[in-house]
């Protein structure tokens, strides 16, 4: 999979792309992530890409220009592009392993008040937003969809089966986890994980997750009766 993200701060990703698992994916040749300054593409000696919006109203909002010009730079035949705006569709389980199936992947960063609506009707396929709640930029968004994608490309986990048995891959949480001692400040694994009955630690895991989803997202719930 190739992954070009456009930003004004391409440095902002050199170190988290280049440790653990995203690192160890880069090695492999799974996935090929770059890196791509938009203010390249400026037309004008002080690369000012953003301008003050019409109507008025505070901040700056990127030029269609300067982010047009660099998503056709990078685009190809099979390219899918994406801003990532607290405007856009919820960022879930399900659409990232759709988004990880896409041989070529273009995340816009969106800066300042965002981007001219023009550019976004013309050249992006998809808003996502990873939360209900404002950012500097799209940047660590970005970041979050890279990992969310990365984690179902085949090679990636160490355990293939491990992205499905995640939180939310079965719309709901994922129950608690326990690993040695067994006894740790009085508090002891429970039986059933030590017993060895495969069948019964799946049922107890299932009941123990439906708890935790109860408990703290029970709004989960309502979508598995439908």
């Amino acid at each position: 999979m190739l992954i070009d993200i456009l930003s004004l701060f391409p440095e902002y990703f050199q170190g988290p792309l280049d440790v653990s698992m995203l690192r160890r994916a880069r090695d492999k040749g799974i996935v090929d992530i770059r890196l791509t300054n938009m203010r390249d593409f400026a037309d004008n000696k002080h690369r000012r890409v953003d301008d003050r919006p019409f109507g008025g109203g505070p901040g700056m909002v990127l030029m269609p220009g300067p982010v047009a010009s660099a998503i056709r730079h990078v685009k190809r035949e099979g390219s899918y592009t994406i801003y990532l705006s607290p405007q856009g569709r919820p960022l879930t389980a399900a659409l990232s392993e759709e988004l990880s199936l896409r041989p070529h992947l273009i995340l816009l960063c969106g800066h300042y008040e965002g981007v001219d609506q023009r550019l976004l009707d013309k050249e992006v396929d998809l808003e996502i937003s990873i939360g209900d709640y404002v950012l500097f930029s799209g940047c660590p968004a970005a970041l979050v969809l890279v990992e969310a994608i990365a984690r179902f490309l085949p090679g990636v986990l160490g355990d293939e089966e491990a992205a499905q048995n995640d939180s939310f891959s079965e719309g709901i949480l994922e129950g608690p986890q326990y690993t040695r001692p067994e006894e740790f400040e009085g508090v002891q694994v429970p039986a059933v994980l030590r017993g060895g009955d495969h069948a019964k630690i799946k049922q107890w895991r299932t009941v123990e997750a439906l708890k935790k989803t109860e408990r703290v997202r029970p709004e989960l719930l309502l979508g598995l009766g439908e």
